[in-house]
């Protein structure tokens, strides 16, 4: 008797069944994403706070540094920006060094996610290599604060491990913990209105 296959699909609250191996457009609901990375918490919830810090709060702050660095932007891909950590919502939020023990396998999961994601959204399932980094380096901004903020990071061992170009942006910027309703409720009307705005100058 052959062994049955095992399970890779999660149950949504959209009632949508996301297959974590080979996920598709159509699995792919913002509710869900929002509700998810509003739950998940940065730094493993090492953080200091009343509030765990989210990973949608993280997105919101990428986004937001994003446009602080490049003002010229394509707004599409602030939205990339946004949704930049958005498999996440059912694999988690990995810490670096547990990412490198898991090896290839999470960084190929992660991939394919992120494709689906991009494709229900309108943006390539791959972004441009410029793009990724330049989201790349308004994600160690926001590493960087969060490290000092909130993460128990002394500020050498932060500016070793996070560098930054240029550090001014960093006097400009605050952290924010909220309930994960009122995260959720930001993370979805920020989506709406990066969307509205790619409508508009599609």
């Amino acid at each position: 008797m052959a062994p049955r296959p095992r399970r890779a699909w999660q149950r949504m609250l959209s009632g949508r069944r996301l297959d974590l191996l080979d996920p598709t457009p159509l699995d792919i609901e913002i509710t869900d994403i929002a509700h998810g990375l509003a739950f998940v918490a940065r730094w493993n919830g090492q953080t200091a706070g009343d509030w765990p810090y989210s990973v949608a709060e993280h997105s919101l702050l990428v986004e937001n540094i994003l446009a602080r660095l490049y003002p010229a932007i394509e707004m599409k891909w602030r939205l990339a920006a946004l949704l930049h950590d958005a498999p996440e919502y059912v694999i988690g939020d990995m810490i670096s060094p547990v990412k490198s023990a898991l090896g290839a396998e999470y960084g190929r999961m992660d991939e394919r996610l992120a494709a689906a994601i991009h494709r229900r959204f309108g943006l390539p399932a791959v972004l441009p290599q410029p793009v990724k980094a330049r989201i790349k380096a308004a994600d160690r901004v926001s590493a960087r604060l969060e490290a000092v903020g909130i993460a128990g990071f002394e500020r050498s061992e932060a500016r070793r491990l996070f560098p930054l170009r240029d550090e001014s942006i960093l006097a400009d910027l605050d952290l924010r913990l909220r309930p994960p309703a009122e995260v959720r409720a930001a993370f979805l009307e920020r989506f709406d209105a990066l969307m509205a705005e790619n409508q508009e100058r599609r």
